[in-house]
């Protein structure tokens, strides 16, 4: 079996749809023994990384091979737009073309598409994003209700949200794949970070991700900035994580509440530096409005911190019963959780113990294993 695979946002500054295929390709190299795959460092009509051919994952087995398909943006939207038998040619003719960007390229006549589906928050809070996003974000996940051989959902709440907006989609072609950490407890660490932001170790509470709406950064704010005037602890917050969107005044927003001093913006941390910041902080909080997985929370989960979490969409599936979930509309919720934390030493400990049980139940290998399942299955119909 020939498998195409789109590795378009596994460049520098990877968010989740990077780290997804960045991992899960790492994962199918580490299992598959008998596949080749070929690697697409661009792919799909809505995104171009003019990096990609030099930054996006490459993996060194005679297996994997890497094919770029055009030098420049319109080029790739062009070539993209429509396959053709001379497209499917140059591709390489593979048997499994596997989108991971929201992208899904229609009119392939040979190959099956297999279409990644990471979340929905584009039609359920249309206001956490931009026009744009939105529309090249509905457009590929209408684009894969009509085109897509099969759907790999994040989670539970994903499949049944899309089978809910696209009810003509047959309901045996998509199926929960759910992620794994890309850490383990012998993860390399950089403890640069600590002197960088000026942290004592298990004395600063954590967030992560993205700054942008969906990620709920200022009610969390507003939450923190209570729980400062009622504890004694002024563990700092640090707040790790690329700009998005919507979010330019944060750091206004963050002086006007009078914790500048507090608030650590930590900007976008290598992998090793995210690391010493999971396993060290006093607490990961993430109280965001929307997720398709989550990946974040799975992470603080596997290197053993205590968690506090929303109650909504597929965060419960993730944490179990490993973490505090909260309503993340409620500051007085938020604020309440890490008093418990602050004032219950015992309960902190058993969240961390309960932490590293609940994480070992997703891995990257058992996800792969699961997408080879879907792979061979879709040939197989």
């Amino acid at each position: 079996m020939k498998i195409g695979f789109d590795i378009s946002q596994t460049g520098q500054a990877k968010a989740g749809c990077g780290y997804f295929a960045d991992s899960l390709i790492q994962a199918l190299s580490r299992i598959d023994a008998r596949n080749d795959y070929i690697l697409f460092p661009n792919f799909g009509t809505s995104y171009w990384d003019p990096d990609g051919k030099r930054s996006t994952r490459t993996i060194h087995h005679p297996r994997f091979t890497r094919k770029v398909i055009a030098s420049g943006a319109a080029e790739s939207r062009q070539f993209w737009e429509e396959m053709t038998p001379d497209k499917e040619n140059a591709l390489g003719n593979p048997d499994i073309v596997h989108s991971n960007n929201f992208s899904c390229p229609k009119g392939f006549q040979n190959a099956k598409l297999i279409y990644t589906l990471h979340d929905l928050n584009f039609l359920e809070y249309p206001e956490f994003t931009t026009e744009e996003n939105r529309w090249i974000c509905f457009n590929g996940a209408f684009d894969a209700s009509c085109y897509a051989d099969y759907i790999a959902a994040a989670s539970d709440y994903s499949r049944k949200t899309f089978l809910k907006v696209f009810p003509h989609y047959p309901e045996n072609r998509i199926a929960v794949v759910y992620e794994g950490s890309r850490f383990t407890d012998g993860s390399p660490r950089d403890a640069s970070i600590q002197s960088k932001l000026g942290l004592a170790s298990n004395r600063f509470w954590l967030g992560v991700g993205t700054l942008e709406p969906r990620k709920n950064i200022r009610r969390l704010l507003r939450a923190y900035a209570e729980f400062q005037k009622e504890s004694a602890d002024r563990y700092p917050l640090v707040l790790a994580g690329g700009k998005g969107w919507l979010e330019d005044d944060l750091e206004d927003f963050i002086g006007k509440l009078g914790l500048s001093d507090h608030v650590k913006l930590a900007g976008y941390v290598s992998d090793a530096q995210l690391a010493w910041l999971y396993s060290n902080c006093f607490a990961f909080i993430y109280p965001s409005l929307y997720e398709g997985f989550g990946l974040p929370v799975l992470e603080a989960l596997s290197l053993g911190a205590s968690v506090i979490a929303s109650n909504n969409t597929s965060i419960p599936e993730v944490v179990g019963d490993s973490g505090i979930l909260i309503d993340p509309l409620k500051e007085e919720d938020i604020c309440l959780a890490m008093s418990q934390l602050i004032e219950t030493p015992l309960l902190r400990e058993q969240l961390k113990r309960k932490a590293m049980i609940q994480a070992a139940l997703f891995s990257w290998e058992s996800t792969a294993k699961r997408v080879l399942d879907i792979y061979h299955h879709i040939l197989d119909t």
